[in-house]
């Protein structure tokens, strides 16, 4: 049997579907910067709850996005990586943080901070 037709009301419904949520932008926008450990993540998100962030880049993982690699040594050592795929979501995700940076500025001003800053200046 085949499956139904998926339909969107705008292409915006298809990318919220694979990287929406308070979480997904967040930890790809980190892997922007190059590979990056678990314990590397929970210390750029430190609000983030072990089992949501396994959660989080097991979706991402299966939708593509993001690849686990395994280095076979002890103790084990995982890195997650942005595939070739996900590699085009990354002057989306930029774009997402010059506009979060003018956003707090203009409504907050010196009422709020952020503590990350990329680490180039192309973001």
């Amino acid at each position: 049997m085949q499956e139904p037709i998926k339909v969107y009301n705008t292409a915006v419904e298809a990318l919220l579907e694979v990287i929406g949520g308070k979480w997904k932008p967040v930890i790809l926008f980190h892997l922007t910067f190059g590979k990056k450990r678990n314990g590397e993540l929970m210390k750029l998100m430190p609000a983030i709850a072990q089992k949501v962030l396994t959660q989080q880049l097991g979706e991402l993982m299966e939708a593509g996005i993001i690849s686990r690699i395994s280095h076979h040594q002890i103790p084990p050592k995982v890195e997650y990586e942005l595939t070739e795929y996900g590699w085009s979501l990354k002057e989306i995700l930029h774009s997402m943080c010059r506009w979060g940076d003018t956003h707090v500025e203009k409504v907050y001003g010196n009422r709020a901070k952020i503590l990350f800053k990329p680490p180039t200046s192309d973001s």
